[in-house]
């Protein structure tokens, strides 16, 4: 009988001591979790505070049906479409991933929606940041989409707050090539490239290149990634100068910076008939202090040719006007383009 109590003690003791082993390793695994969300944060704050609903249907990667009959976009993210790499609709894993990864998280739970610009778009879908609540704390399920690669960090004239926020949390996925990111179709293009550019009018992209020059005309500003006719460029009007960052009040202090752009590829019309984003319809773009993923920044082929090679040269002063129609032929895509 003493030898069974004996070994009683001894089973206890020992499950004791694995018991203490476990909440120390949980304990542990918290701290480092929570030692994570402080170096990479995600969540926005300043956000207007919206209503609370439950989400009936998951309609695709960036858009959800609420209980009221209402629908929300998702704003400051674009999912995969099958149209990315024109794909089957239906079909396109990466697409299909998004909207599964939506189901399991919020499907049938309730949601806060928050807002930080416009409200509504032209469907009369809401425009909101959203979160969800577990048992332990809220969760930005923008944030949580871009961080797994579920999606691409974007915004729109009227609804940039959240930028800085939207692009760390996308970093994160893009840095590990995480699930959107380690398909082709999602890569970062070159600027060097604007042939390849322009083939993709109309679509979303992250470009990066070397700004060659900054052009300034009355309205507006022009940042070449090359020099010619056909190179790339971004423009934005003076009044959105504030879209450049520190270099804002000197936009020339961009030359000779390696950036990363991204927005909606369209392509001049007339002479300048290369591809251009245009910040002030809806992009953004950010200074590295090195080539993104550590990688060199590809050669800009266009920077080869020069006045004795016959490539056609301009100055700030003789581009046209932004916001003119014949600026930018544009097939007018944007976020509320995707129905």
């Amino acid at each position: 009988m003493d030898g069974s109590m004996r070994a009683g003690r001894f089973l206890r003791g020992i499950s004791s001591i694995v018991l203490a082993a476990c909440v120390a390793v949980a304990l542990a695994g918290n701290a480092a979790g929570a030692e994570g969300r402080k170096e990479h944060p995600t969540s926005c704050a300043g956000l207007a505070p919206g209503p609370t609903h439950t989400v009936a249907r998951i309609i695709d990667g960036e858009t959800l049906a609420l209980d009221d009959g209402s629908e929300v976009r998702l704003i400051g993210v674009l999912a995969p479409r099958a149209s990315d790499a024109d794909a089957e609709a239906g079909r396109w894993p990466p697409e299909i991933a998004a909207i599964a990864e939506l189901e399991g998280l919020v499907l049938a739970k309730s949601v806060e929606l928050a807002f930080g610009g416009e409200r509504a778009d032209r469907y009369g879908r809401a425009l909101a940041h959203v979160t969800w609540r577990d048992t332990e704390r809220r969760h930005w399920l923008q944030g949580h989409m871009l961080e797994q690669g579920l999606a691409r960090a974007y915004v729109q004239a009227g609804n940039r707050a959240c930028a800085a926020e939207l692009m760390e949390a996308e970093r994160i996925a893009r840095q590990a090539r995480r699930g959107l990111w380690a398909e082709a179709a999602y890569a970062v293009r070159p600027a060097g490239g604007p042939l390849a550019l322009s083939r993709r009018r109309s679509s979303f992209q992250v470009v990066e290149g070397h700004i060659e020059r900054v052009g300034q005309g009355r309205g507006a500003i022009y940042l070449d990634f090359g020099v010619g006719r056909g190179a790339f460029s971004v423009s934005l009007r003076r009044a959105d100068r504030a879209l450049l960052g520190d270099s804002a009040d000197n936009p020339k202090a961009l030359e000779g910076k390696v950036v990363l752009v991204r927005g909606w590829i369209e392509r001049r019309s007339g002479a300048f008939n290369g591809p251009v984003i245009d910040l002030s319809a809806g992009g953004l773009i950010e200074v590295l202090e090195t080539a993104a993923e550590g990688r060199p920044s590809a050669p800009n082929v266009w920077a080869r040719h020069r006045r004795s090679a016959g490539a056609w040269r301009y100055s700030g002063s003789q581009r046209p006007e932004l916001g003119q129609d014949r600026h930018i032929r544009s097939r007018g895509r944007d976020s509320e383009d995707r129905p």
